[in-house]
């Protein structure tokens, strides 16, 4: 059973890897990630393996002492006042939950890793994002791709880091759900996917190729590509797509938040799969 451990002082070293949390989520954490909120805690509970350490209000602990007593006791938890955890982490924790993760290796992070965990028995939708280094857009994308049932995200190595704290917040903890993989090499990439894992990719863009995306007709194994708006998807990215679709709007926008986007072309891919059942 698992005890807590009491910090009633601000210089208590072994809260150190608590401290000054903003400033660190720029410089990274040595192989660790840093969480809040007790949603995305209890999400981490369910893989307690990534859990390195905990630092919990004392309301907190109240109400989830029966759930984290069961974690085994090489991850501390540690308690305090609330306004000791703000004075450690440098901000007001008002959620009263910080939780360090241990980061995904390289090999976890790879595509080849990820989808040879995905089920090659049924349809597989793929999403991928080149380009998004807003940490809010980041974190949408993981909470639609959630919603609408992608199997997995594979990112270029240009996007910003899906486990930066905010991100993660966005996302609702599905982060740390949705399988995901980061690949430097983007173009073969994409060239893999189609002729190793028998994937169609289609481009999210607007161009004189586009098709409308409401009548498209999806392929049983499919990616969906979104770039960051304003920039999009450059020529190179478009021309080893199989297809290209588009979202039909008013004249007067041009685009929409890439998040946003993702979310109805995702959408219409699920209605289209629930239409043929």
């Amino acid at each position: 059973m698992n005890r807590p451990c009491l910090i009633n002082s601000l210089d208590d070293p072994r809260v150190d890897a608590f401290r000054d949390v903003r400033d660190r989520d720029l410089r990274g954490r040595d192989g660790f990630f840093m969480a809040e909120s007790e949603l995305v805690l209890r999400r981490l509970l369910r893989q307690p393996e990534r859990l390195h350490s905990l630092l919990v209000s004392r309301e907190k602990w109240g109400r989830l002492e029966s759930e984290l007593r069961d974690l085994p006791d090489s991850i501390p938890i540690y308690v305090a006042d609330l306004d000791v955890i703000g004075e450690v982490a440098g901000f007001h924790v008002h959620r009263g939950v910080l939780a360090l993760g241990h980061r995904p290796d390289a090999r976890e992070l790879s595509m080849t890793h990820v989808l040879e965990g995905l089920d090659r028995s049924r349809p597989r939708t793929l999403l991928l994002a080149t380009g998004i280094t807003n940490v809010d857009n980041m974190g949408s994308l993981f909470r639609n791709a959630a919603a609408f049932g992608i199997d997995a995200i594979i990112l270029d190595g240009t996007c910003c880091d899906p486990l930066y704290r905010k991100s993660i917040r966005v996302s609702m903890g599905h982060v740390l759900g949705v399988p995901w993989a980061v690949t430097e090499d983007w173009i073969g990439s994409l060239g893999e996917l189609k002729d190793r894992w028998g994937v169609h990719l289609v481009a999210a863009e607007c161009d004189e190729r586009s098709r409308c995306v409401s009548v498209f007709p999806f392929p049983e194994h499919v990616a969906l590509i979104v770039g960051a708006e304003g920039a999009g998807l450059d020529e190179g990215t478009r021309s080893i797509c199989d297809s290209i679709v588009e979202i039909p709007m008013a004249r007067e926008v041009p685009s929409l938040n890439v998040a946003t986007a993702a979310a109805i072309f995702m959408w219409e891919r699920r209605r289209s799969s629930l239409v043929e059942k």
